[in-house]
């Protein structure tokens, strides 16, 4: 087992990086900061060791094998979590100083989160944020692949660690003068006939859309995608559509929500960690993101 551990750890790394650039050597030497040949030799050390083909050759780029592909998906959360702990025992030294990469949803750009992180700038100016905005499968993808350290992510995704911060209500947004403004809730299918405006499919809410509309009885017809929600209201008020979006704290000018009646019609806000073990910049991080009443 120890000759595993130490001879072929950097081979295994290097397995995890080519998958997550997609067989791009180049990118992935880079990340990892050697020289593509030295890639390519930890690659072809893990071969040798292990008997058996990892990468086929595809023009400039190589291509993983169902075998490579399926030890990169195996060891790339231990190899997180062994990195996670190295850090936490080294930066335990100087826990005022040290960087966390985070990540939050598109739709918080502005408000309590952005609140939260000046706030906690303030209070612990040695330790550098690195932040990123996306929607959540990439936040839950860069995570996954140990670009991100923590993020807010809606869902939470269920094979990484979080913990569960809010409830997020969807509801109906229609333009002003709109024949359901005046009731006090409507259901999902009094919209069957409306022309949605709606994110990209790839977008949590879109499918929550398709999925809450279908279950009504019928498939929404998306006129417009588009992935800022303050445009999708944009929109809606001027007449070109309905959509499902998170309540907004203040009133829309030209925007009537109204609840949907008839289901569970909510989403969880969640702080994800990319490991189980967190270094101790990220650690005070997530400890005050818990602490203040998101």
């Amino acid at each position: 087992m120890d000759e595993w551990v130490t001879e072929l750890a950097p081979q295994l790394r290097a397995l995890v990086e080519l998958a997550a650039h997609e067989g791009h050597v180049t990118g992935s030497a880079s990340t990892l900061g050697i020289p593509q040949s030295s890639m390519s030799r930890r690659i072809h050390a893990l071969e040798k060791a292990l008997h058996v083909p990892l990468v086929v050759r595809d023009g400039r780029t190589v291509r993983l094998t169902p075998s490579a592909i399926a030890l990169a998906d195996s060891v790339r959360t231990p190899l997180r979590e062994v990195e996670a702990a190295l850090t936490q025992i080294a930066d335990a030294a100087d826990p005022d100083h040290g960087t966390v990469r985070f990540g939050f949803p598109l739709t918080m750009g502005s408000g309590p989160v952005t609140d939260l992180l000046v706030d906690f700038s303030r209070r612990h100016p040695g330790i550098h944020l690195q932040l990123k905005q996306a929607h959540g499968a990439e936040l839950s993808d860069d995570l996954r692949h140990g670009r991100l350290d923590l993020a807010i992510t809606i869902p939470p995704p269920p094979d990484l660690p979080h913990r569960v911060l809010a409830t997020q209500e969807i509801c109906a947004a229609l333009p002003e003068g709109h024949p359901l403004t005046g009731r006090p809730s409507i259901r999902l299918s009094e919209l069957a006939d409306e022309r949605f405006v709606a994110n990209p499919p790839s977008y949590h809410l879109r499918q929550v859309t398709e999925e809450w509309c279908t279950t009504a009885g019928f498939v929404p017809e998306i006129g417009i995608e588009i992935t800022q929600f303050s445009t999708i209201r944009d929109f809606v008020r001027k007449g070109l559509g309905v959509a499902l979006l998170p309540r907004t704290a203040d009133r829309v000018r030209g925007i009537v929500e109204k609840p949907i009646a008839g289901g569970d019609h909510t989403r969880q806000i969640a702080l994800t960690s990319a490991t189980t073990t967190q270094g101790p910049a990220t650690h005070r991080l997530s400890t005050f993101i818990v602490a203040q009443r998101f």
